[in-house]
């Protein structure tokens, strides 16, 4: 069991465990998550920059969350898996310089990988719920860098306002009375602005399937050719149900997976505001979930492709 005194929020995720076995067993998690993380990321980013076919605007933004993913879990994950085996009272994770850099780090790049889902999303709604003149006139190529550039300057700005917003342990572990301290608040800003992030994602996901399943005539922009990012085959082209199934089901996955590693945190975040603090166990938990996504988001946007 984890010792209550040692979890603070400058602990590193998930690892200050009185046992050393659990120490070891999460530590070499991160190192397989880190390994498989930058591995499927630099494959991406790889694979895009190669191939001129590959180069869509709605690629720009699965690349630009690769980029975010990729410092997570090649800058982040290795240093945790490290702690880990560190004690729990050595001088490295009592630095308050270094733990404000990987503090950094970590909200730099999970900052931008959740705006670079909701980019994703809004590009494909626009693609396959408007008309291909209203896309072209969006998404021009000034205009794509503009968004992928905000993402960035959002996420720079917010790391070192909120230094503890993207701090593991700190979130969700406000004081006793929340309401008088920053921490409390801290939290609930995270949960609020997770919220209305995965709201919009999923509005504009769903309109897809609403529109793709409740219109045969719009199925025909399925073979527009920015669309060779989605998850359908290339050749030959499959019956407009089974398109439109397909479809379907990918975005249904997109969503679970996105669900199930956001919500967790989001809904401590709100106990820990509201109630009380959850146990440090799910909250570490929560978190792990939150930072696995940048594991796992080159194979959710690519896995069929």
């Amino acid at each position: 069991m984890p010792n209550a005194s040692s979890w603070s929020a400058t602990s590193p995720l998930l690892l200050l465990w009185e046992d050393s076995g659990t120490r070891i067993f999460l530590s070499l998690l991160y190192a397989v998550l880190a390994i498989s993380g930058t591995l499927s990321n630099v494959m991406v980013i790889y694979l895009v920059f190669s191939f001129k076919k590959l180069q869509t605007t709605s690629n720009a933004f699965i690349v630009n969350g690769c980029a975010a993913d990729l410092g997570v879990c090649a800058l982040w994950m290795p240093q945790e898996a490290v702690l880990g085996l560190l004690p729990p009272n050595s001088s490295s994770l009592r630095s308050p310089e270094y733990r404000l850099l990987r503090g950094g780090l970590l909200g730099l790049g999970l900052t931008v990988s959740l705006a670079s889902h909701l980019l994703v999303a809004f590009n494909r709604y626009v693609l396959i719920t408007k008309l291909p003149s209203v896309y072209q006139a969006l998404y021009q190529r000034r205009h794509t860098a503009c968004m992928i550039g905000l993402s960035w300057a959002l996420a720079l700005l917010l790391v070192p306002l909120l230094p503890g917003l993207w701090t593991p342990g700190s979130a969700a572990q406000p004081s006793p009375r929340p309401r008088d301290g920053g921490s409390g608040y801290t939290g609930l800003l995270l949960a609020l602005a997770v919220l209305g992030q995965t709201a919009l994602l999923l509005h504009c996901y769903l309109g897809i399937v609403r529109r793709v399943r409740g219109s045969a005539k719009r199925v025909s922009v399925l073979n527009f050719h920015l669309l060779h990012q989605l998850p359908f085959p290339a050749a030959p082209p499959p019956p407009r149900r089974a398109q439109r199934r397909l479809s379907s089901v990918s975005v249904l996955l997109l969503c679970c997976v996105f669900l199930l590693g956001t919500q967790p945190l989001v809904w401590v975040s709100l106990m820990g505001f509201f109630v009380r603090p959850a146990p440090p166990a799910l909250q570490a938990a929560s978190w792990l979930l939150l930072c696995a996504l940048s594991a796992l988001n080159p194979l959710l946007y690519t896995w069929r492709s």
